[in-house]
């Protein structure tokens, strides 16, 4: 009798988040989450993990549990619900973040949802479950329980317990204590903050920060932050009643989450105080919230639309005040500090993290971590959700809390964690990577056709058109040179025109009678022409020959 733990993605990196829990001849799959893409993954919408290993253990699965509605673990569930057809398993809100995820990409097959709650208990394969209620960024998060023969196995999700007793603050740390209690064979837990000293910033202090900034606003406020935090959404509701103001939601994604938060009742908007997008010129400016989306700095958002002065109702003005409540997600600097640039030339004062108190993070820093494991006291433990600094940092602190350090399992993506009567070990690496979404395609993209768009979009692409007749081999039509993202015709035109000659010497060495001259011309033009530009200008454009006979 074994147990085994497999992580698929999320360990050794931030998204992608995706485990699979073995026991007695049944699995249990753990979120389904996606990355968004890294610099070098030029054209890509989104990455996935690799389900490969999922494919060789389909008929053992009995369904997949998700802990909460953050695309890093639901982004990836329409593309495992491909590889098999199984019930998954989530909270009110995040079934409805999922039903709305599949509007726009169809699984293969009618996904069997089940509704589940914070404090449920119920069977899944061999595994006794219990949800935990968790406070995170996003309602309706929660914590697992694992009960089995071998122990308790404790799964928090990612989550935040804070310390000031605010009414937002969901986490239920008595029930992480009953479990510990009962003896907890490892823990499993979020590491995304273990680099944060203390607590982390209270919701309310966030809410008191953001109510002070909009009551001193001379004109309209402009809320950017992200679409699933509707406990800020909420703030916002209540500040606006207490100062005055109307709200306009803006943005498909805000609009989306906003309704399925109010159809659940977790989101209340007192009276009439919501307004269409297009109303709000019927309005005075200092009688305005506006809340959007686009505080990642994403090129088609709303807030980044407003920023170029290409949004067709919001044009930013004098007066504007633009608050990015929001962490800056490392990777998006750049194209943060653009909007926040083009918003303060248009005339708005923007306030975000390095200005003020107006973001709180949906993960626990050291203190809270620590709390974990002193209510949960596991035999083992295993950092989860995170680059490997801070798996390696958290898996520190927990050696700090006295857990030794042979039963710390430092582990990425692959690395099986197997527990039976005698303790815990490291097995065996299955296979795992990433899979990457281009459009529709899923997975037609790999190094190669990277490579391709890098080379690309560094030096361009060079094109050559000829037409022979096909039975004397004379030159019916060209050399045609076109040049894209390589040079301006106008100002280096000649380098095109020279390597004219080039290509003309080329169909001048290789005769008529060659048995296959059209692939010989196209092979010497790419690579004697590669070289006439490294030669000439330094740049190295992608060599397409289109030569035909007729």
């Amino acid at each position: 009798m074994e147990l085994r733990i497999v992580p698929l993605g999320g360990l050794g990196e931030i998204g992608l988040n995706m485990m699979v829990l073995e026991y007695r001849g049944s699995a249990v799959i753990v979120d389904a989450g996606l990355m968004f893409p890294e610099d070098y993954m030029l054209g890509i919408d989104f990455v996935i993990p690799d389900m490969d290993y999922i494919r060789r253990k389909k008929a053992d699965i009995a369904g997949v549990i998700l802990t909460h509605g953050h695309e890093d673990h639901i982004g990836a569930l329409p593309f495992l619900l491909r590889e098999i057809n199984v019930p998954v398993y989530a909270t009110p809100y995040t079934l409805g973040l999922i039903k709305y995820k599949f509007e726009e990409r169809e699984p293969a097959n009618e996904p069997v949802l089940h509704e589940i709650k914070g404090g449920d208990r119920f069977r899944l394969g061999s595994f006794d479950i219990e949800t935990i209620p968790v406070s995170h960024s996003v309602i309706d998060g929660v914590g697992l329980v694992f009960r089995t023969e071998l122990g308790v196995i404790v799964h928090t999700g990612d989550f935040k317990i804070g310390h000031t007793g605010d009414s937002e603050i969901t986490t239920d740390p008595g029930r992480f204590a009953k479990a510990g209690d009962e003896g907890v064979l490892v823990l499993l837990s979020d590491s995304t903050n273990v680099e944060s000293e203390g607590y982390t910033t209270s919701d309310r202090e966030i809410g008191k920060n953001l109510e002070h900034i909009i009551s001193d606003a001379e004109g309209r406020v402009i809320v950017a932050l992200f679409a699933s935090n509707i406990v800020r959404v909420q703030q916002l509701l209540k500040i606006a009643e207490n100062t005055g103001r109307k709200v306009a939601f803006n943005g498909r994604s805000i609009e989306a989450s906003v309704n399925i938060a109010s159809e659940l009742g977790y989101l209340r908007t007192p009276g009439d105080m919501a307004v269409d997008i297009k109303q709000v010129k019927d309005f005075p400016d200092n009688e305005l919230i506006i809340i959007t989306t686009g505080s990642q700095g994403e090129p088609m958002s709303a807030l980044a639309r407003m920023a170029t002065g290409i949004h067709k109702q919001i044009k930013i003005q004098d007066g504007d005040t633009v608050i990015l409540s929001s962490k800056f997600i490392p990777g998006n600097e750049k194209a943060i500090t653009k909007i926040i640039d083009n918003l303060y030339r248009r005339g708005a004062d923007v306030v975000y993290e390095k200005i003020a108190a107006v973001h709180a993070s949906g993960h626990g820093f050291r203190e809270e971590l620590k709390l974990m494991i002193r209510l949960t006291k596991p035999r083992y433990f295993i950092p989860i959700h995170g680059e490997y600094r801070h798996l390696l940092l958290h898996a520190r602190l927990a050696e700090q809390m006295e857990i030794p350090n042979k039963n710390i399992f430092l582990v990425e993506n692959g690395q099986a964690i197997i527990f039976d009567e005698h303790g815990g070990m490291i097995g065996e690496k299955v296979s795992t990577g990433r899979v990457l979404i281009d459009g529709k395609g899923v997975g037609d993209v790999g190094r190669s056709v990277l490579k391709e768009r890098r080379a690309l979009s560094e030096d361009g692409v060079v094109s050559v058109i000829m037409a022979f007749d096909e039975e004397t081999g004379i030159i019916l039509y060209g050399p045609e040179i076109v040049s894209l993202g390589f040079v301006f015709e106008t100002s280096a035109g000649h380098i095109l025109e020279d390597s004219k000659c080039v290509i003309l010497e080329i169909v001048e060495d290789v005769k008529p009678d060659h048995p296959n001259r059209i692939e010989a011309m196209k092979t010497r033009i790419q690579g004697d022409l590669r070289k006439y530009f490294n030669f000439a200008i330094k740049r190295r454009p992608i060599i397409i020959p289109f030569l035909m006979e007729v």
